[in-house]
């Protein structure tokens, strides 16, 4: 039997630019250690296997795996998946068109938009599945310093501190004094491993942010680091995280703020990631993160 899939490069425009994933359309009928393998075998920061959905009004389900286990929540998982599914379905359609598509994923229903636009990258955006929710712990910020490899003295800025969150998968947030500062970071993995807490059932990763960016329009510059040592170059469901920190230290008054977040810069895979934020009485209403993808290659799985 052969499984057809697709590699697309996901919030970016350009292709070899952004996050990679492979999507593998004809997902059904494999088994979790199948779908582990063929994720180890594409070794990419995920592999998203489409499925038939458990309700007719859903569009898909997904399930998301990167080399070492699966994820219930991962945003460039979401888009590409989205921007795939809409491109195998109306890409020759020959004129702009917008599309809606609800994705079953562990975390539970996905609701997606996609914008396909003819000779140019399409576009997909998805409401979070979950708001953020801030975490206890506590941290010793000279132990986090050393296993980044940076001062004491470079985390932190105007009220923003570490802090724990998740959306669907757990972060400790490590807001660094600059952009300078951001890219200095060496990673020490097993530094790491001894000081990290767990949540939903994992180590938390270490997501790194400055105000501004190297490109002018972006709002907060970043890094991901995850426990197995493996730095991403985009990183939605860290995004996700990430507003909830943005709307408690900036303290955003209410109504809606768009907010562009570049990653990846530092690995030669520039990534954009568009957040959206409605705020009411203070606290998150609704969220959105997007992307453009853009596909690099297809074929066919022997498995």
């Amino acid at each position: 039997m052969t499984r057809r899939y697709a590699i697309y490069d996901v919030f970016t425009e350009k292709r070899l630019e952004g996050n990679p994933l492979a999507v593998v359309f004809d997902g059904d009928g494999l088994s979790d250690g199948a779908m582990q393998a063929i994720a180890r075998e594409f070794n990419l920061s995920e592999t998203v296997f489409v499925q038939r959905p458990g309700s007719a009004a859903h569009s898909a389900r997904l399930r998301i795996f990167t080399p070492v286990h699966e994820l219930p929540f991962a945003g460039h998982p979401t888009v590409g998946a989205a921007v795939a599914l809409a491109e195998a379905s109306h890409g020759d359609y020959g004129k702009p068109l917008d599309l809606m598509q609800v994705l079953e994923e562990r975390v539970g229903p996905v609701r997606s938009a996609v914008r396909l636009k003819p000779g140019e990258a399409s576009f997909a955006e998805f409401d979070l599945p979950r708001k953020p929710s801030r975490l206890d712990a506590r941290f010793d910020k000279q132990a986090i310093a050393d296993a980044l490899s940076v001062k004491a003295t470079q985390i932190g800025f105007e009220n923003h501190v570490i802090s724990f969150w998740t959306a669907g998968v757990p972060f400790v947030m490590v807001p660094l004094h600059d952009v300078g500062a951001v890219a200095a970071v060496e990673f020490d993995a097993q530094r790491w491993e001894q000081l990290a807490p767990m949540a939903e059932g994992r180590l938390a990763g270490a997501y790194l942010y400055c105000r501004g960016g190297v490109n002018h329009m972006a709002r907060f510059h970043a890094r991901m680091f995850n426990p197995e040592k493996r730095e991403d170059p985009a990183t939605g469901s860290a995004v996700a995280a990430l507003a909830g920190a943005i709307n408690l230290f900036d303290e955003l008054v209410d109504g809606h703020h768009p907010i562009l977040i570049e990653q990846g810069v530092e690995m030669g895979r520039p990534s954009f990631l568009h957040l959206h934020l409605d705020i009411a009485g203070g606290k998150i209403a609704t969220a959105r993160i997007g992307g453009h993808a853009v596909k690099v290659a297809d074929g066919e799985l022997a498995v």
